[in-house]
C-alpha cells in the first residue's frame, strides 16, 4: 500500500492510500463524517486482491488531510474536492461512499454530464434520512470534547454508543481514528466539522432527490438492517426515485456497515462491481 497526496479545492492537500495493480479498474472509497480512510482497510484489501486499483481518501478536515481554516465543510466544498481529485486519477472510477462520502458522490454524479464515474455505491445514506437517528449520531460526535486519556476510554465511548456491536478483543485498530495532542487522544477530525455547515433537512433532501433522478450510472444502495438513519421508509423512498438501482441489506449491521459486518459488506460491493465491469 502507498500513501499519496492529492490536491483538493481551496488549496487543500488531501491524503489517500493506494493499493492494487497499476492496470486495475479504479475504485475510490470515501468515508463517513468523523471517520478516516482507515475505516476502509479491509475493504480496500479485498478489492485490491480482486485486481482493482483502490484509492481510500481522507476527506478535508479528517485524518491526515488538511483542515479548512474557516471551517468550510459544506456539501459544496466536499463536491469541489471530489471533482478536483477525480481529475488526478484514472478516468471513470467506481465511487463507494459511506454516509457523508455517499452524499458527496451522489451530489457530484447527479450534476455531472457525462458522469465522471462508471458506478456508484451509497453506503447507508439516502436523500431522506431519519432525523432522530441523525441527531443521535451528531450527539456522539459532539461528546467528549476534552478527548480521552487512554485508548480504552475511547473504546468505552464507542461501546456505549453501539452496545450491539461486539467489542473487539484488540482495540488497537481504533487508534487510527484518533490523534494525540498534549498526551490526550481526540477523534481525528477538525472540531469545526460539526459547525453550521449543513443544509436544512428539507433543502438537503430536495437537492439529493434531484441528484438521484439525474443519475446515469449503475447504482447500489447498501443499508445496515439496524441502521439509525436509513429505515424501511427511507429505502422505499429511494427505490421509488431510482427503481433501477440495486439494493443490499446487510443483516446485523448498523450505520457503520463496513465496520459491523465487513465480510458481508465486501461481498455485496464486489458482486455489484463484478456485474458492472463485465457488461
Amino acid at each position: 500500500m502507498q500513501t499519496i497526496r492529492l490536491s483538493g479545492a481551496d488549496g487543500l492537500s488531501l491524503t489517500a492510500d493506494l493499493a492494487g495493480p497499476a492496470d486495475g479498474l479504479p475504485v475510490v472509497l470515501m468515508h463517513g463524517g468523523g471517520q478516516t480512510r482507515g475505516s476502509w482497510k479491509n475493504g480496500q484489501a479485498a478489492l485490491a486482491d480482486r485486481g482493482y486499483r483502490v484509492y481510500t481518501l481522507d476527506c478535508r478536515g479528517h485524518g491526515d488531510s488538511d483542515w479548512h481554516a474557516a471551517g468550510d465543510y459544506s456539501l459544496d466544498a466536499m463536491v469541489r474536492d471530489l471533482r478536483a481529485v477525480l481529475t488526478q486519477l484514472p478516468p471513470r472510477p467506481a465511487l463507494i461512499g459511506a454516509s457523508m462520502g455517499g452524499v458527496t458522490a451522489l451530489a457530484t454524479l447527479g450534476t455531472d454530464d457525462p458522469p465522471a464515474a462508471r458506478a456508484l455505491v451509497m453506503v447507508d445514506v439516502t436523500p431522506k434520512i431519519d432525523q432522530e437517528g441523525a441527531k443521535r449520531i451528531g450527539a456522539f460526535m459532539n461528546a467528549h470534547p476534552e478527548g480521552f486519556a487512554t485508548l480504552e476510554e475511547a473504546a468505552d465511548a464507542v461501546t456505549q454508543y453501539n452496545p450491539n456491536r461486539p467489542r473487539p478483543k484488540d482495540i488497537s485498530g481504533l487508534r487510527r481514528n484518533l490523534r494525540e495532542v498534549n498526551g490526550r487522544l481526540y477523534w481525528h477530525w477538525d472540531p469545526k466539522f460539526m459547525g453550521k455547515r449543513r443544509l436544512e433537512p428539507s433543502v438537503y433532501q430536495a437537492r439529493l432527490e434531484q441528484a438521484v433522478m439525474r443519475l446515469h450510472v449503475p447504482t447500489l444502495l447498501v443499508r445496515g438492517s439496524q441502521s439509525e438513519i436509513v429505515g424501511d421508509e427511507e429505502v422505499a423512498h429511494f427505490r421509488a426515485l431510482m427503481p433501477q438501482a440495486s439494493y443490499a441489506d446487510i443483516a446485523g449491521a448498523g450505520h457503520m456497515v463496513a465496520g459491523d459486518r465487513n465480510d458481508a459488506f465486501n461481498s455485496a460491493i464486489i458482486d455489484f462491481l463484478a456485474g458492472v465491469d463485465q457488461t
